[in-house]
């Protein structure tokens, strides 16, 4: 600004400040919610896959892979806790580059308010004295006047050197009047010469803050998807342990562990035979015994088939099994 006490430009450049240090609280403050959300998301997958039955009768590979299915999703929430702790982390380094900058820049503002509070004193005293010379130089040109009238008249010679003194003295406090008036004017563009070499070296500060605020925040921002990201991936390598924990399931490996388990012989139970008990004087020719045929083994296990509209139990949403 043309006006030497204004300091528009610098109030606007402190409120750009102040407004940067507000967005990054606000990112910080997302960060919190954002692990808030995690651990509390993390602790009910875990609590669900401890608490929660889920194929507790099954048998053989079938329940060797549901378990596996509940160890992973245990170790999702663990991960998802982990992101909470991770996030809390980044909020805390957000909160110190905050109040890192807070504290560096307090600096330099105490310095530019001391400096604009002396250029403002020492502007208004050269006013205040400038005003005085003008009203002063009137008052001590009348008087020069009435000496030169006095002179030409010559009414009386004390009243002569009356005026010669007034003179004197109105003369003399004119050279004062403008000697201090000198002495403000010089001073005060020594204070403003050295509020502007402030004035440049707090702007130069303060583009450096903004700047390191901006790459600050964008690193923020490009590590905080990249946590996320990492998270995914992490989570899909667990998912990949059931998957692969599925492929390792054998449909006639379970039913045959299932019979082998729980079978009861491999004999069927022979034929019930007639025995006479009401006339036991008659000659009968007993039923030979059929000789035990033992159980043939079942055909082929049926193939299992999908619902119409289901997707295929070897591809689903993409991932194979095969």
């Amino acid at each position: 600004s043309t006006d030497l006490t204004s300091t528009v430009g610098y109030d606007s450049i402190i409120q750009h400040l102040n407004d940067g240090r507000k967005n990054c609280k606000e990112f910080e403050d997302f960060l919190k919610e954002r692990a808030i959300i995690e651990e509390k998301y993390g602790k009910e997958l875990i609590n669900l896959s401890k608490k929660k039955p889920c194929g507790q009768t099954e048998l053989n590979t079938l329940k060797r892979s549901l378990d596996v299915f509940k160890q992973q999703i245990d170790n999702v929430g663990q991960g998802h806790i982990q992101l909470a702790q991770t996030l809390r982390e980044e909020a805390k380094r957000m909160e110190d580059f905050r109040e890192k900058q807070k504290l560096h820049r307090k600096k330099i503002e105490l310095i530019m308010e001391a400096i604009h509070k002396n250029r403002n004193v020492q502007y208004k005293k050269t006013m205040e004295v400038k005003q005085t010379c003008c009203c002063f130089l009137p008052f001590g040109l009348q008087h020069r006047r009435e000496c030169t009238q006095a002179l030409l008249h010559l009414p009386s010679l004390s009243h002569f050197w009356q005026l010669f003194v007034k003179l004197a003295q109105t003369k003399s406090a004119l050279e004062d009047s403008d000697r201090i008036y000198q002495q403000s004017v010089t001073t005060l563009e020594k204070v403003r010469e050295e509020w502007q070499k402030e004035h440049i070296k707090a702007c130069e500060f303060f583009e450096t803050q903004e700047c390191d605020r901006i790459s600050y925040v964008r690193n923020a921002l490009w590590l905080h998807v990249n946590q996320l990201s990492l998270g995914c991936v992490q989570n899909d390598e667990k998912y990949e342990e059931i998957r692969k924990s599925l492929e390792m399931c054998s449909i006639e490996k379970d039913v045959d562990f299932f019979v082998n388990l729980r079978k009861t012989g491999s004999l069927a139970p022979a034929p019930v035979v007639y025995e006479n008990y009401y006339n036991t004087q008659r000659n009968v020719t007993p039923a030979r015994s059929p000789v035990p045929v033992p159980i043939s083994r079942r055909g082929p296990l049926p193939t299992p088939t999908s619902a119409p509209g289901d997707p295929d139990y070897a591809t689903v949403d993409g991932y194979s099994l095969v």
